[in-house]
């Protein structure tokens, strides 16, 4: 199970002397392993840091889930410009694929990391530490959400961390297994995560909350899904801004709206050797605009550009369709700005991640820009709650939900939706495109919808709802694991 090499909990600091000639005589200073640590609360406090760390890697989770669906193409330079993108796109993708081999290895270390907390959990007292716990769990319920959502069945190994030769011995467990792992994480983090986050950017029960009425979704669990996300909104804690726009601004982070975000800086360190390894929203960059000059925004890479149709989708007067798809044309126009054109140029691109000029950017503004990733916000929760609500045949509270969103969209009354039944569904369904494009979120919402094939080109039904598992996974496994099906 190699995603276990990518997990940095072990560490042997040595002293060294000056003198090359005791060298191998002096005994460690001070040594790290993971029998050892989790002595004191900052034990804990750093491996948490450490099992946070890894949500910034998924950006290419975020594209992915855009380029796989309608919304976007892959864009880029070229045909050839990372083909595992453009093989997503096309829906042509096999187990050889850096880029899903990528999301796989990420949100396995992830889970590790987070497990590796979870298995020392008792061995150290302090105040506050269930709420660390707390933290660890909502953390590896997230990662294990991602890996099951493009993956399906996953290994799984309780309260312990992995170790080399799993992959031979502990099956891939069915997808029911897994949602039955997150969902017993999310319940234990629930009740003991404070209302207010420790910190800025930590999950607090509202997020905690929200992702587990999602996973309930996701599940078709309908009840459970609306019984938890209308306990979101009874908080009272969150809010609609008015600002549609201003959302996805550096101004706008961790706002009234947001229920979870990804944190990120812009540190320097970024490289193309390990994207991963980005303090920064590498994301940004990518989506760039290609050999941009004008206002406004840095110029970038030009992948994950949004169609036509996806542009046109909106409905006259939608505030939300400038703010999330730049029409280059237009603005160019507009501003005197010019842009190169790449492969795939649709004319737009996606305005909620790409570089603004000003972000502060320390390092190469393509690999290390600051802009968090908004991945649970209110306007998600009330539509997640309208489409459970719908489900479940109380139709009134889900168009009040519904047309929340809508008001803010267009700034009147005049837009409400007053369907029912299948009908509403379909608004419900349509207004999550309109209201979280660019936001990867699509693909997973057409496939749990069944839609995904008559939406999507390329689309095989009965193989593309998940994505192929790694070869070198496969072959790790030594025959333990089966790959998916049609792959």
């Amino acid at each position: 199970m190699r995603f276990i090499l990518l997990i940095s909990a072990l560490f042997v600091l040595l002293g060294f002397s000056a003198c090359e000639d005791n060298f191998v005589e002096r005994a460690p200073l001070y040594s790290i392993d993971s029998e050892n640590y989790f002595n004191a609360e900052a034990d804990y406090e750093n491996a948490l840091i450490a099992a946070y760390d890894l949500l910034q890697p998924s950006y290419l989770n975020v594209m992915l889930g855009e380029i796989a669906s309608d919304n976007t193409l892959a864009g880029g330079e070229s045909a050839t410009d990372v083909i595992g993108i453009q093989q997503v796109d096309d829906m042509i993708h096999t187990p050889v694929n850096a880029q899903l081999k990528s999301i796989w290895d990420w949100m396995f270390a992830g889970v590790q990391r987070s497990s590796y907390i979870l298995e020392f959990q008792d061995k150290t007292e302090f105040e506050g530490r269930e709420v660390v716990i707390a933290e660890a769990r909502f953390l590896r319920a997230y990662y294990q959400f991602e890996l099951v959502k493009w993956f399906g069945p996953i290994p799984l190994k309780g309260d312990s961390r992995f170790v080399l030769g799993d992959e031979t011995r502990l099956p891939r467990s069915p997808v029911e297994e897994v949602y039955a792992a997150i969902e017993n994480d999310l319940e234990i983090a629930i009740a003991n995560l404070p209302v207010d986050a420790r910190d800025v950017g930590r999950a607090d029960r509202g997020a905690a909350q929200a992702l587990l009425g999602k996973v309930y979704l996701y599940q078709e669990k309908y009840d459970e899904a609306a019984t938890t996300l209308e306990r979101v909104i009874a908080s009272g804690k969150y809010e609609l801004v008015d600002n549609y726009a201003g959302l996805f601004e550096l101004t706008g982070e961790n706002g009234p709206e947001s229920v979870f975000e990804v944190q990120y800086t812009d540190a320097e360190g970024a490289g193309f050797g390990c994207l991963q390894c980005s303090e920064g929203n590498v994301a940004v960059g990518f989506n760039g605009i290609r050999n941009h000059t004008g206002p406004i925004y840095d110029s970038g890479f030009s992948f994950n550009v949004p169609t036509a149709e996806a542009f046109n989708a909106y409905e006259p007067g939608d505030s939300r369709q400038l703010a999330s798809v730049l029409d280059i044309d237009a603005w160019a126009e507009e501003t005197g700005a010019s842009f190169g054109l790449g492969f795939e140029h649709t004319g737009y691109y996606n305005r909620k991640y790409i570089a603004r000029k000003g972000d502060s950017n320390i390092g190469d503004q393509n690999l290390t820009n600051p802009n968090n990733y908004r991945s649970i916000r209110y306007a998600d929760v009330l539509l997640m709650a309208a489409e459970a609500l719908n489900a479940t045949g109380n139709d009134e509270q889900a168009r009040t939900y519904l047309n929340d969103v809508r008001r803010r969209a267009f700034g009147d009354l005049d837009h409400d939706i007053s369907a029912s039944g299948d009908a509403l569904r379909d608004f419900i369904l349509r207004e999550r495109r309109l209201e979280l494009m660019g936001e990867g979120h699509r693909f997973f919402d057409l496939v749990r919808t069944g839609a995904a094939a008559g939406a999507i080109d390329g689309f095989t039904a009965g193989k593309n709802e998940l994505f192929p598992v790694p070869f070198e996974e496969i072959q790790f496994a030594n025959g333990n694991w089966s790959q998916n099906p049609g792959y």
